[in-house]
């Protein structure tokens, strides 16, 4: 059962609003994410979901409102943010991988300068064997496919330890064929007990991984509960009518 004690991150009363005022990307947005759960956010495009999650570390910084990780209020002006980023991974739409660094250099770089490890290929090549792709460590990301590509940045994120994965729409970006095996790759991340919070427009897959569902429109947290209250029970009508359109 959901304790304060496993509640990983507590977002209360969140706005985040763009040309002083006259925007409103997020209004008052409440959420808790406990540990070991997925959270999927779905919601129609501009509803302001990755607005939301980049916020969770700060990439968006907030109008008002409180962002607890473990404990910390994360807008705290007073709080080391970057100690608290290594924390989080970060997964994006397009990769952000460093084109010139190979890939074996692309994971290892954050650990060796982060936390000071030496340098971490060991267990670079553990998490590339891992994916399928150890044959891949010397090439640099212009020979890989989107879905590699989007693997390697999965793993990269997974070099660091962290407490949570955050996904923003991270199969958006990738031909239909390459989509499965970036879902199969979050999919095992959530057997193994990740913590993850997932913007999404793969249905299935929030029905299918997510132990929560959240569904947003114009800046708010309309509905949320697991994926059976959702998809098969909607009670916002905004929700029913997103739902008919997508499934």
């Amino acid at each position: 059962m959901a304790t304060s004690s496993n509640v990983l991150i507590s977002v209360e009363h969140l706005v985040k609003e763009y040309n002083h005022g006259a925007v409103h990307a997020l209004n008052d947005c409440n959420l808790r994410i406990h540990r070991g759960e997925v959270v999927a956010i779905i919601g129609p495009s501009g509803s302001g979901k990755s607005t939301l999650l980049r916020s969770l570390n700060l990439l968006e910084e907030p109008t008002s409102g409180a962002i607890f990780f473990d404990g910390v209020d994360l807008a705290d002006k007073s709080v080391n943010i970057d100690k608290h980023r290594q924390k989080m991974g970060m997964v994006f739409q397009h990769f952000n991988l460093f084109p010139h660094k190979t890939v074996l250099q692309n994971i290892t770089l954050a650990p060796v300068t982060l936390k000071k490890k030496s340098p971490a290929e060991a267990e670079a090549q553990v998490l590339l064997e891992r994916i399928g792709l150890a044959d891949k460590a010397d090439e640099f990301p212009n020979m890989l496919s989107g879905g590699q590509k989007q693997r390697i940045a999965i793993v990269r994120a997974l070099a660091m330890d962290p407490e949570v994965m955050l996904f923003d729409e991270p199969t958006s970006a990738l031909d239909p064929e390459m989509v499965g095996e970036v879902l199969d790759l979050m999919r095992d991340l959530a057997k193994d007990g990740m913590t993850m919070a997932v913007v999404t427009h793969e249905m299935g897959f929030a029905r299918e991984v997510a132990d929560r569902v959240v569904f947003m429109a114009d800046g708010r947290i309309l509905e949320e509960g697991t994926p059976s209250d959702l998809f098969d029970h909607p009670k916002d009508s905004r929700l029913q009518d997103f739902l008919s359109k997508v499934l």
